[in-house]
């Protein structure tokens, strides 16, 4: 067992290739869940030779928006192994029996809303597993990604962040897991460096609760989040608050059970079955089931607001149906000059705030250290990856695989925790030429195509 300061698997099992240096089956590129997900389950393959590397020096998922009473938006047992392996040594359940924990989960348990755990705790889980793995390095970031045609592999360069060092790595497969990126709306660009967004928001909590305005800005999980938390201390710092969101309402997430269905493989072979017209459209209506907020905080934050209306009133506005148009800041007074829109009533309006921090989500970027392979790439509208139904993108469709980009019309790789050990047993599949961990073929309860018409039943409907 390695502990996570580990500096050099780079020289584990693998195969010599052509030049004498060492080839592994699958350079996997960041470490988040999804990466370190398929970290665990390739670790046991003898006939793999895996390793996956890491800008940062240790893991740590989210850290940004690690509140104290942020919970997960799935079950535990998405965890990072159990629904391809329940015997894996890498299991949620495992973590807490090594632990000395398992006993107090069990009461904890008894409580059936808890099966959504608190996202610090699954954070421990991870860095728990990452330590016990020994095809994880840490401090390693990826400058360019480059294919040797003649030899048939990819040559990943990577500097070593602590030791100033490169290194150019070689494997026949990559496997993209560096996530996405902190979006910020475009009316926010030229205050980009002065602005905060949620990603961000932990470390910064102390200095920013010090404010007297505080305005937040956004629709989802993360930005109801910040603004639950801000809200508990109101009275307490005495600071303005102001909660902003383009939505119509505080959208709920759809957690219902057949509703949670539209993530599965079976719905992707169905949203892919689709013209792309169609699957823009679904694209469009999928908010709720993606990015909206869990219901249990909605009510959380009503009921706050009540309590705390009761020991006298709080200066906080919260809007929806309004959009950001402009922003800018002004070094002299410390503020933030915002234009905001409501959209129902077609009607600009002005704001002053001292703090404003983005909880406005996050987006794909394309890595540039891709740029070398970008012709190996198959490519959509707007510079987006055209994500094969294998997780694979590029020509040959086993080359480089993708864990988590947006959906698009031409992309169905849903974040949802839950599908990421059916996503690695598909591309260790891929990449061994058999199913090592059985990948299911139907998972769905429900079917989403109408049933194929008889031959001759369809000839005498076109007649």
């Amino acid at each position: 067992m390695m502990s996570q300061s580990v500096q050099g698997p780079e020289e584990g099992r693998g195969r010599a290739g052509q030049t004498g240096s060492q080839v592994h089956d699958i350079i996997g590129i960041g470490i988040g869940p999804f990466n370190l997900g398929l970290a665990c389950l390739t670790q046991p393959i003898r006939d793999l030779d895996c390793l996956f590397l890491e800008r940062k020096d240790q893991f740590n998922w989210h850290e940004g928006t690690l509140l104290e009473t942020a919970t997960l938006q799935t079950p535990f047992l998405c965890d990072l192994v159990t629904l391809a392996d329940p015997t894996s040594e890498y299991s949620f359940l495992n973590y807490l029996k090594q632990t000395g924990r398992i006993y107090a989960f069990y009461a904890f348990l008894l409580d059936t809303e808890n099966f959504f755990l608190l996202r610090n705790e699954f954070n421990k889980y991870y860095r728990w597993a990452a330590s016990r793995l020994d095809n994880v390095v840490f401090n390693r970031e990826v400058e360019k990604v480059e294919y040797d045609e003649a030899a048939g592999i990819y040559k990943v360069t990577c500097l070593n962040t602590k030791m100033g060092q490169r290194k150019t790595l070689l494997a026949k497969h990559i496997v993209l897991g560096s996530g996405m990126s902190p979006n910020v709306p475009a009316a926010c660009e030229a205050v980009r460096d002065k602005v905060m967004h949620s990603a961000d928001y932990m470390r910064h909590r102390d200095e920013i609760r010090q404010k007297k305005s505080i305005t937040v800005v956004g629709s989802g999980q993360s930005a109801a989040e910040v603004y639950h938390d801000l809200l508990s201390d109101i009275d307490r710092h005495g600071y303005t608050l102001n909660w902003i969101t383009r939505s119509s309402r505080l959208v709920p997430r759809e957690l219902t059970k057949l509703t949670l269905q539209m993530t599965t493989p079976d719905y992707a072979d169905y949203f892919f079955s689709l013209s792309r017209p169609k699957r823009e459209d679904l694209v469009r209506a999928m908010q709720a089931i993606f990015q909206g907020i869990n219901p249990s905080l909605i009510n959380d934050i009503y009921d706050l607001r009540y309590r705390k209306q009761l020991y006298g009133d709080v200066d906080m506005t919260l809007m929806s149906n309004t959009e950001i148009e402009a922003c800018a800041h002004d070094p002299a007074s410390g503020l933030f000059q915002l234009t905001f829109r409501q959209m129902e009533e077609e009607r600009s309006f002005q704001m002053e705030t001292e703090a404003l921090v983005l909880g406005t989500g996050y987006r794909f970027k394309v890595p540039d250290y891709l740029a070398p392979v970008s012709e190996r790439i198959n490519w959509c509208g707007e510079g987006r990856f055209a994500v094969a139904r294998n997780g694979s993108i590029d020509h040959e469709g086993r080359g480089i695989f993708v864990q988590n980009a947006e959906i698009h019309a031409d992309s169905y790789l849903p974040p949802d925790l839950g599908q990421a050990c059916y996503r690695n047993s598909v591309i260790i599949r891929d990449v061994l030429g058999k199913e090592y961990y059985p990948v299911e073929r139907r998972v769905a309860f429900q079917r989403f195509s109408a049933p194929a018409a008889p031959a001759g039943e369809a000839a005498s409907a076109g007649g």
